[in-house]
């Protein structure tokens, strides 16, 4: 009667084991649903891009397509315009942009910038294919907030990897050797191919482009940058309408291998080379270099600030007038004989000079 009670008991215990146990294919956590919905609400957004060269060789007179590399990029709007890194096409003869059903379109680059690794292509295809990314504010992240990237790593398409910011503030070199600033460190897995995809925030919204890895192996190691989104909001729209970025000139010419020279005379700031005629700079009396009686270099004004910001070198030049337009005037601060000199400046559109 006892063992009879002890498997009855036993059989009672497993059975009610089993209907309490969970039913995997209903549950997810919270992070795992959200992860779920980010990947279902932006793939659709995330291409595939595949550039190659055209090789002559040596032996034959017609030239052969060479596949030169591939990487990610992200559908910007339903116009068919791409939003990518600057590397990911960089030297290409052609471009294939893949959408996520499979569906291929020659692609032609429209505006690129080297400075900031971003480049911008245009496929001809039906607006009902194009999903567009849904842009977010990178001012708003922190140290620690989620984030996911979504692209295409070693050629396995529209792979999703989930981290968190590490990092904010970073500089990493562009491929014009330019500091890139305000960069996202993250520890998100981005590996070569995810270059030019989709950094997002829990909402599914843009936060940053992946653009490189820190890594000796060529692996991902942990870190990672993107750039910020609030950058890529202000420069997109002029490689759209222009090719290229209308950063507004001041009129003044730079002297080239500065560092060499602020070494050498001990200095910082951006040194004037010359001033171009009919310009402010020419107007308020500022000066380039010049040669003294003997023949030696004599410094003119050197550029120290900008609007209050300190500038040390051309990066950090071009970074304030990366925030102003064509018109706007901004006041200078230069150094010129040991004496501090201050200027009002109106800026001029590119095109200008």
């Amino acid at each position: 009667m006892k063992t009879l009670f002890s498997l009855f008991a036993g059989l009672l215990l497993t059975a009610t084991a089993t209907a309490q146990a969970p039913d995997y294919s209903q549950f997810k956590t919270s992070d795992e649903e959200n992860n779920i919905e980010i990947f279902k609400l932006v793939s659709p957004s995330v291409v595939n891009i595949t550039n190659s060269r055209l090789v002559r060789s040596f032996y034959a007179f017609n030239p052969q397509e060479v596949p030169q590399g591939s990487g990610t990029g992200f559908i910007w709007d339903e116009e068919g315009y791409i939003v990518t890194n600057y590397h990911v096409v960089q030297q290409a003869d052609r471009v294939t942009v893949t959408l996520q059903d499979g569906t291929s379109y020659a692609a032609t680059a429209v505006g690129v910038d080297p400075d900031k690794d971003l480049a911008v292509l245009k496929i001809d295809a039906p607006n009902t294919e194009l999903v567009a990314i849904m842009p977010g504010d990178s001012s708003l992240l922190e140290v620690g907030r989620k984030v996911i990237a979504i692209g295409n790593p070693f050629g396995l398409d529209t792979t999703m990897t989930v981290g968190i910011v590490s990092a904010l503030g970073r500089e990493i070199d562009s491929m014009s050797r330019r500091k890139i600033r305000d960069v996202i460190q993250t520890d998100a897995a981005i590996n070569p191919g995810n270059s030019g995809g989709p950094l997002l925030n829990s909402l599914g919204q843009l936060v940053g482009v992946n653009t490189a890895i820190y890594s000796p192996s060529g692996a991902s190691s942990g870190i990672g940058f993107a750039i910020p989104v609030n950058t890529v909001k202000r420069i997109v729209p002029d490689l759209i309408a222009y090719g290229r970025v209308q950063t507004p000139v001041m009129g003044i010419r730079q002297i080239p291998q500065a560092d060499y020279y602020r070494r050498q005379w001990g200095i910082e700031g951006v040194i004037v080379l010359d001033v171009f005629p009919g310009t402010d700079p020419a107007r308020v009396g500022m000066r380039g270099l010049s040669r003294g009686p003997r023949g030696r270099i004599q410094l003119g004004d050197v550029i120290v600030q900008i609007d209050g910001q300190p500038v040390r070198n051309e990066d950090d030049y071009a970074d304030v007038l990366e925030r102003h337009s064509a018109g706007d005037t901004v006041k200078v601060k230069t150094v010129r004989d040991n004496q501090i000199r201050e200027y009002a400046i109106r800026l001029l559109s590119p095109s200008s000079r």
